[in-house]
C-alpha cells in the first residue's frame, strides 16, 4: 500500500503519525502545515488526509478536523517509514550495567534485563525464560526458615539457578540432605527433562526408600523447575505501572485496564513471545493486528535471543499502548535480546 501513495502523501501521512507519536492527540491541518517543508495549503493537506481516511489508514476519533493513524496505518508507518535511532552510550552502559551486576544466575540477570528494558522504554519489560536446559553438575537443597528452603542448581556450564520452595512443617534437617543425596545420584550429569519421568516413576511406585516428608521436598524440587512444562518457559513481566504514566484523557481507561488483563493471561502471553521463535530479528505486533487476544491499543516489540549454540533459547519485549516510540524502543530492545544472548551463553 505504501507504494501506492505519491511522495506528497507519504510526507504528509510521516508528519500525522510522528505528530501523533509525540502528543498522542488527533493531529490537524494546521499542524501538519507547520511541519512540512514544502509549503501546503491546509486545505490541501485536508483532501489528503481525506484520502488516507479512506485507505484506511487514519480515523477521526470524533467530529474535530484531526485524525490519528489506524492500527494498519501504524504497521505501514513502522515497516516503510519509521527511521530507526541509535543507542546511546548511556544507554548500553545501563543496560549492560544491570545484566552483568547479577553475576552468573541466569533468571537475576533476565529479572535485571527486564527492568531495564522497562526504564528506558517507559512501557512494560517483558522476557521469556530459556528452561535449564544443561546437564547439572550440583543440586542442593538449604534451610532457609521454618517452611522454606532454597534449592540450588549448578549446570555443567556453570550457570546457577536459584529457587526457593515450601517445605512441610517440621521438617528436620536430614530430610534436606537425603532429598539432596537423592536427587544429585539421579540428575548429575542429566538434564531435569531427561530424568523427570523416571524419578517420579520412582516416587509414584515407592521403588525408593524415602520417607514421606523428604518425598515431599523431592516433589516440591522438581516443580519448581517444571511447573511450566507445557509452555516451554516462564515469563517475568516489569513495570507494569508504567503504563498508567501517560494516560490523558484521549486514553481509554478500559483499554489500560485490558492490557493489565493480558499481562495476566500469561499462556496467552507466552504465545505471543514465542512466535520469535521462527522469526529473525525484532517483531512488531500492533493494535488489533495481533490476532493472538482481542486487544486495541495494545502493541508489542519482541526479539528472540539465542544461546552460543545460535539456538533460539526465549524473548524479550516491552508491552505499551500503540502510541509508543518505536524509532527508540526498537533498538533497544534488538541490543537487550543480543547481550542477554552473550551473558545466557
Amino acid at each position: 500500500m505504501m507504494s501506492e501513495l505519491n511522495e506528497r502523501s507519504r510526507e504528509i501521512f510521516r508528519q500525522i503519525v510522528d505528530a501523533y507519536l509525540e502528543t498522542g492527540d488527533p493531529v490537524g491541518s494546521r499542524t501538519i502545515a507547520r511541519r512540512m517543508k514544502t509549503q501546503l495549503s491546509p486545505a490541501t493537506i485536508r483532501n489528503v488526509m481525506a484520502d488516507l481516511e479512506d485507505a484506511g489508514l487514519l480515523f477521526a476519533p470524533h467530529t474535530s478536523a484531526g485524525r490519528m493513524p489506524t492500527d494498519t496505518g501504524l504497521r505501514m508507518f513502522v515497516d516503510g517509514l519509521l527511521e530507526i535511532g541509535n543507542l546511546t552510550a548511556g544507554e548500553r552502559e545501563s543496560i549492560e550495567g544491570k545484566c552483568a551486576a547479577t553475576g552468573n544466575s541466569v533468571r537475576g540477570m533476565l529479572e535485571e534485563a527486564t527492568k531495564a528494558l522497562s526504564g528506558l522504554s517507559g512501557c512494560a519489560g517483558l522476557v521469556m525464560a530459556p528452561k535449564t536446559d544443561k546437564p547439572l553438575r550440583h543440586i542442593e537443597f538449604v534451610h532457609l526458615s521454618p517452611g522454606r528452603a532454597l534449592v540450588v542448581m549448578v549446570t555443567e556450564n556453570g550457570v546457577v539457578e536459584n529457587r526457593v520452595i515450601e517445605t512441610p512443617p517440621g521438617l528436620p534437617a536430614s530430610a534436606l540432605v537425603e532429598a539432596t543425596n537423592y536427587l544429585s545420584a539421579r540428575l548429575v550429569g542429566r538434564t531435569i527433562a531427561e530424568a523427570y519421568d523416571e524419578i517420579m516413576i520412582d516416587l509414584e511406585d515407592h521403588q525408593v526408600h524415602l520417607d514421606a516428608l523428604t518425598t515431599r521436598v523431592v516433589e516440591s524440587g522438581l516443580a519448581i523447575w517444571t511447573g511450566n512444562k507445557d509452555d516451554g518457559g516462564t515469563l517475568i513481566v516489569r513495570g507494569q505501572a508504567n503504563l498508567l504514566d501517560d494516560v490523558s484523557a484521549n486514553v481509554d481507561l478500559d483499554q489500560i485496564r485490558a492490557l493489565f488483563s493480558a499481562l495476566e493471561r500469561k499462556e496467552t502471553m507466552l504465545k505471543l513471545l514465542s512466535l520469535a521463535d521462527t522469526a529473525d530479528g525484532v517483531q512488531i505486533f500492533i493494535g488489533a493486528s495481533n490476532t493472538l487476544f482481542d486487544l486495541t491499543g495494545c502493541s508489542v516489540i519482541v526479539s528472540p535471543y539465542q544461546n552460543s549454540r545460535e539456538q533460539i533459547v526465549g524473548a524479550i519485549g516491552v508491552i505499551g499502548p500503540t502510541r509508543m516510540n518505536y524509532a527508540r524502543i526498537i533498538p533497544i530492545v534488538d541490543y537487550t535480546a543480543k547481550l542477554i544472548g552473550k551473558f545466557v551463553g
